[in-house]
């Protein structure tokens, strides 16, 4: 106790404690920022008072369903209003939120939906052929769906399903919302690939979520008012949690439906957007824009960039065209960025090779973040920071997952020693600052999305033809890194690179459909085990 030796009295009560959930931010931002702009999408503008009403209504939309707190509701969205709206009114209903990966086949979709045991699923009409493959491939019980229709877009309802519009005008505008009565109460599930086949289902609560959204603001800078546009999907990672950060500041989230360089610039240039997150490859996609996608704007647009470290070249071509980035790293565990390499004012004077590289590095751990530091697995002691001796990144902290859902052991697997282990390989620099040498071995990192390379083995290896296969990134200009088989065939057997990729592609997403197959025998040790080192470096002078 110290000094302080009685506490008589001295109790958690409601005047001085809350549980930490971002719904408050919602709920102060109704009253603060009553009349600003909260979400535009084209026609769709609005204030905060409107939306919170909105996200009332669904609150209350959902529960006359017969949602229950605990519950689960999915969505296949793309980053549209009805979106940003589910990441506030699921939990403001006491059920937990799963954004599910709009890019996914339907027996991945399937093996979510009946996982996470959804009771509702809000599905864009562009999505309903995948999701209705899905649920017929559940071996539960079917989610209810709920069409969101994007007019905007040109995505009108289908007429099969209830529409959003109309659930929400069912709900009760003063409808009270279920306030966490523990901060570690479950407010996502998010499911990434790992390096397993099966994705894992990764359980966020409202402590952490509300933490990282807290500690992004002071990690960009933020002052009152950031015009976010959506570039990284909502479903990843809850769009690292900026949907629920920017109530914190009055912000206004800019939705994206379709990623391209025209409509991020016209973003920029006609609603002022002033901030993005992105994989590299969206860097890339502004550098090489043609002359009539691009637009004048007048201001610098922050951008934290995540994914396959973008390289030295990358950074020097965004900069002069009116972007100040800075790299994050993340999982996620760990509810999107946790890491960022925070800029110090002496850098800027240094030559353009060193200043861009020393960009690139991985980082600190960002302010809600206990600690992140690279380690000997096998030690569990911390590598010389000797920019040198390689370890694996490791966090402790409010901003890591509960867990994973229905895996005890693959949870007790990652939390070993105390630290959650991201299975990422770096060294650390004498200043602290970490830079990722290579992902984890299994795992592809393309456009932003993560890729299990024993996934993709699984399905090449199913073909009559292949022996022996395996996959690894191969280096590419626009994705950062794709898939590459390297395969054996089996005696008197004769497929080609372009039966294997058609067979692939009738059983995965496309974007984990392997670009190249090379047939070669493939580099083995004395046991039999695949050196998939070697053929990385293969794949790199493909």
């Amino acid at each position: 106790m110290g000094w302080m030796r009685d506490e008589t009295g001295l109790d958690k009560c409601a005047a001085n404690y809350t549980p930490l959930t971002p719904l408050s931010f919602l709920r102060r931002a109704a009253g603060v920022f009553a009349e600003h702009e909260a979400v535009v999408y084209g026609p769709h503008r609005k204030t905060y008072a409107e939306y919170h009403a909105r996200v009332t209504r669904l609150a209350s939309a959902l529960a006359g369903m017969g949602v229950r707190p605990g519950d689960v509701v999915a969505t296949m969205l793309p980053n549209i209003p009805a979106q940003a709206e589910a990441h506030f009114g699921v939990p403001a209903c006491g059920a937990v939120l799963n954004t599910i990966n709009t890019r996914l086949e339907p027996d991945t979709v399937a093996h979510i939906l009946d996982h996470g045991e959804a009771k509702v699923l809000l599905v864009d009409p562009q999505f309903l052929p995948v999701a209705a493959q899905a649920i017929e491939q559940m071996e539960g019980p079917a989610p209810t769906v709920i069409e969101v229709a994007d007019d905007h877009a040109g995505v009108h309802a289908t007429g099969h399903y209830t529409e959003y519009e109309s659930l929400l005008a069912q709900g009760d505008p003063g409808f009270d919302w279920v306030m966490p009565d523990d901060e570690w109460e479950s407010i996502a599930l998010n499911y990434t690939s790992g390096t397993t086949g099966r994705p894992k289902g990764v359980v966020s609560h409202h402590r952490g979520a509300y933490l990282n959204a807290m500690g992004q603001v002071i990690s960009w800078r933020m002052v009152l008012h950031p015009r976010y546009l959506t570039i990284v999907p909502l479903f990843h990672c809850n769009g690292w949690s900026h949907t629920w950060m920017m109530p914190l500041l009055g912000g206004t989230v800019v939705c994206c439906r379709d990623i391209t360089a025209g409509a991020i610039y016209d973003a920029i240039a006609d609603e002022g957007a002033t901030h993005f997150g992105g994989a590299p490859i969206v860097l890339n996609t502004l550098i090489n824009a043609r002359e009539d996608e691009r637009r004048d704007f007048d201001h610098v647009v922050e951008v934290f960039t995540a994914g396959a470290p973008p390289p030295a070249a990358t950074l020097r071509a965004i900069e002069p065209l009116g972007f100040n980035v800075t790299q994050v790293y993340g999982l996620t565990e760990t509810y999107g960025p946790a890491t960022e390499c925070t800029w110090h004012a002496e850098w800027d004077a240094l030559p353009e090779d060193q200043r861009f590289e020393i960009k690139a590095r991985t980082g600190v751990a960002m302010p809600f973040m206990e600690e992140s530091t690279v380690m000997d697995p096998e030690t569990m002691t911390r590598v010389p920071m000797d920019s040198e001796t390689q370890g694996e990144i490791m966090f402790r902290g409010n901003g890591v997952m509960k867990g994973y859902l229905k895996n005890a052991d693959a949870t007790a697997k990652a939390f070993r020693d105390g630290y959650f282990h991201s299975g990422d390989i770096a060294i650390q620099h004498p200043d602290g600052y970490m830079k990722i040498l290579d992902r984890s071995k299994d795992i592809i990192i393309s456009g932003g999305e993560n890729i299990s390379s024993v996934e993709v083995e699984g399905v090449l290896a199913a073909h009559p033809d292949v022996l022996l296969c395996a996959v690894v990134a191969k280096p590419d200009d626009k994705w950062g890194e794709v898939p590459c088989a390297f395969v054996e065939l089996k005696d008197g057997h004769s497929a080609d690179e372009a039966t294997l990729i058609a067979f692939a592609r009738e059983r995965l997403a496309g974007f984990k459909t392997p670009k190249r197959v090379v047939f070669r025998e493939l580099p083995k040790t004395s046991t039999g085990k695949i050196q998939k080192f070697q053929l990385r470096a293969l794949a790199r002078d493909l």
